[in-house]
């Protein structure tokens, strides 16, 4: 049964939690929506293709918005209990901190559990449809947009340049286009006006052009000799396919085999195929230069036996018939080629595979890890609001910061580690919660026997005692000069 001391502090964490999640979780997506924000300007996307974009974006901040969450609202918690004399209270009438803290240590376990959750099955799935999307939107071509006096690129073979567009956005002055049939061959047309729109399928755009010429080069790139048309019109069509210009529609299983769309299953699945893989062109590798060495394997083989007469190439050649020099020179030197040829292609195909099982311990440790943060940071907060006792966004908002910075930079020195081979995947991506954690049983050893680490009075006290400690010696010594 849920005490009153239990929903005193569940209903003080709340509060707090709620508020600094959402302003977490805004303020990282306003960040991830900067990073992208390139991408998306000048294509003409419509509002569904940004607001898909957005939800799968902001999914995948999920995990790193929780840990945030649970640190600052666990100092703001224990922040104002100790500022309105609460904290105090309660030890005073025989609860420990540990007591106390022991249906907040529930509610972290639980949101461990919902962000492992939510690392493991969700945000596969919203990363794998936000690259998708992503793909689809960095290489669709700007939207068609004629500025005058500037070259319009994007439409394949085309270039197109206008000098004014009247206030109806249809009728042009001063066209130029530049056509590009072949790589010998430029043609271009020019009006004096004209009108533009756009197909009902929006797949082409139809230029209907008044007073003006085409110039037209043929030829073919074995004769040098071409003939050139000059061709004047009152009125003159042209179509211009801009299929290029729309969004692709890529299928999901493009992406589906990266790492970062699995979970742990497919991840344990994928590893073990990977790694049986590696194995096998091991194996393969010994085969293929035993193949080539095939002297190695003879049973009255003395290459390794007897002790080499000299290490001086020339000298063990000359010992040979004049007969048999070449012939031996030429055998040694294919197979030292072929066994290089075989190292390098071999050996590339094993880094590719030892490549892909580092990135799936990276992914696989990933989910448990940032998952496991939530109660690192739950255990520095709540004993470092204990121990400050300001509530509000002042003190608890820098300390939270603070430490986040840090609980983020191991994170991503860690994977660095691992990547550059520094490391293992179990050390690199367990770097943040290896130091944290000898942080956090400190923070809440010292604020059991409330401890006066934040107090600038202690601190105070200290220095006026050395100084004091210190006196008599300095004076001594100064006799002694």
């Amino acid at each position: 049964m849920i005490k009153k001391l239990d929903k005193l502090i569940i209903r003080s964490f709340l509060g707090p939690f709620i508020v600094t999640f959402f302003i977490t979780f805004f303020v990282l997506m306003m960040q991830n929506l900067w990073k992208y924000i390139d991408d998306l300007v000048g294509k003409d996307l419509d509002l569904f293709t940004i607001g898909k974009f957005l939800w799968y974006a902001s999914a995948t901040l999920l995990t790193l918005s929780m840990p945030i969450a649970i640190l600052i609202s666990s100092i703001m918690t224990f922040g104002n209990l100790g500022e309105s004399f609460e904290l105090v209270a309660i030890k005073s009438s025989g609860i420990s901190l540990l007591r106390f803290m022991r249906p907040l240590i529930w509610v972290a376990l639980l949101l461990c559990g919902i962000t492992f959750l939510f690392a493991n099955y969700v945000i596969p799935y919203a990363t794998l449809k936000f690259k998708t999307i992503y793909y689809d939107i960095a290489f669709k071509k700007p939207a068609l947009d004629l500025k005058p006096g500037t070259f319009y690129k994007h439409i394949p073979g085309y270039a197109i340049k206008i000098s004014k567009k009247d206030a109806d956005g249809k009728t042009i002055h001063d066209v130029v286009i530049y056509e590009q049939q072949s790589q010998l061959q430029d043609n271009s047309i020019v009006a004096e006006r004209g009108t533009m729109k756009l197909s009902g399928d929006k797949k082409y755009l139809e230029f209907v052009l008044q007073n003006g010429h085409r110039y037209q080069e043929r030829g073919n790139s074995v004769d040098t000799s071409t003939e050139f048309i000059r061709m004047g019109f009152k009125e003159y069509k042209k179509l211009f396919d801009i299929s290029s210009l729309q969004m692709m529609n890529t299928p999901d299983s493009v992406f589906k085999n990266d790492f970062k769309m699995m979970s742990i299953r497919l991840l344990d699945k994928s590893i073990d195929s990977t790694q049986k893989q590696r194995d096998s062109l091991r194996k393969k590798l010994t085969v293929d230069i035993g193949t080539q060495m095939h002297y190695l394997n003879l049973p009255d083989s003395i290459w390794n036996k007897t002790p080499a007469v000299t290490s001086d190439t020339a000298a063990a050649l000359a010992k040979l018939p004049d007969s048999v020099k070449i012939k031996v020179y030429d055998g040694a030197l294919a197979i030292a080629y072929a066994l290089k040829n075989t190292y390098q292609l071999s050996g590339t195909e094993i880094d590719t595979k030892r490549n892909g099982i580092k990135m799936g311990l990276i992914e696989w440790h990933r989910k448990f890890s940032l998952s496991l943060a939530c109660l690192v940071l739950f255990f520095i907060g709540a004993p470092l609001g204990s121990i400050i006792r300001k509530g509000g966004l002042g003190m608890p908002l820098v300390m939270a910061i603070l430490f986040f910075l840090i609980f983020h930079l191991l994170n991503m020195f860690g994977e660095k580690f691992v990547k550059e081979n520094m490391t293992t995947p179990l050390i690199g991506m367990w770097l943040a919660i290896l130091v944290l954690t000898p942080i956090g049983i400190f923070l809440t050893y010292k604020a059991m026997h409330d401890s006066a680490l934040f107090n600038k009075e202690f601190y105070y006290r200290v220095f006026k005692d050395l100084r004091q400690s210190a006196g008599p010696l300095v004076n001594k010594l100064k006799r002694k000069q």
